[in-house]
């Protein structure tokens, strides 16, 4: 039996009431939760209140630190240090401040390797830790996905018109020269295809979005390929 896909919408009125909202409901997915929680976090500016927001007492105290797991939808390939690196973002707004065990975040690796090493490294990860080298239909490989949207309309460095998207058999992938750099994306979203198949003219609209629609798209994505809305 297949999990029903559902979607929910909610406006906020401020980027500080999105970021509290999403971070009371994340915690309380967490808590509800009787096994370990996977996270996959997403990078860019969009997130980075909502990161901090799960560090604070009021929610930190209450989130199940021991039992989740900590994963990144996409990197640029930089080093952890650098000041463009996911995960250097998650880690000064999140990840020092709350009792997370280190073996308990999967980094993507950009050091020492090429980024289609780097890609097929993060991929052997991904299949540690969901215990399998196919997804199945009925499990989803993270408990909550978090995405953002970019001018461009596209989402985990998936850009529109990129080889990517078109990806049926790895689990992350390099891209290669999207806006001049190289990045590291997962493609193993569901059992099926992990391809956001977006028409272009869908995409253009998408890149003259306002905010105030942005920011509902944003929490349509997160639940988009988490468990909630697992086909």
């Amino acid at each position: 039996m297949t999990v029903a896909a559902s979607t929910q919408g909610r406006t906020f009125e401020s980027a500080e009431t999105l970021a509290q909202g999403v971070a009371e409901w994340l915690c309380a997915l967490a808590q509800a939760s009787d096994r370990d929680f996977a996270v996959c976090l997403s990078g860019g500016s969009t997130p980075r209140r909502l990161y901090e927001r799960l560090a604070t007492p009021g929610i930190a105290s209450h989130f199940p630190w021991s039992r989740s797991h900590w994963f990144w939808g996409d990197e640029r390939f930089v080093p952890p240090d650098h000041p463009d690196s996911n995960y250097r973002m998650a880690h000064d707004a999140l990840l020092s401040r709350v009792p997370i065990s280190r073996d308990h975040i999967h980094a993507i690796p950009t050091e020492g390797l090429t980024p289609e090493q780097a890609a097929a490294a993060y991929e052997a990860t991904l299949k540690r830790f969901y215990g399998a080298g196919t997804l199945s239909p009925e499990r989803a490989l993270f408990d909550v996905t978090l995405l953002g949207i970019g001018e461009d309309g596209h989402t985990a460095s998936l850009f529109p018109g990129q080889p990517a998207l078109q990806e049926k058999r790895r689990w992350a992938v390099a891209v290669i020269g999207a806006n001049m750099k190289s990045l590291i994306t997962i493609c193993a979203w569901s059992g099926e295809s992990a391809a956001i198949d977006v028409p272009a003219a869908a995409m253009k609209n998408m890149a003259a979005l306002s905010i105030a629609n942005k920011v509902q798209l944003f929490l349509l994505f997160m639940n988009f390929l988490s468990r909630a809305s697992y086909r």
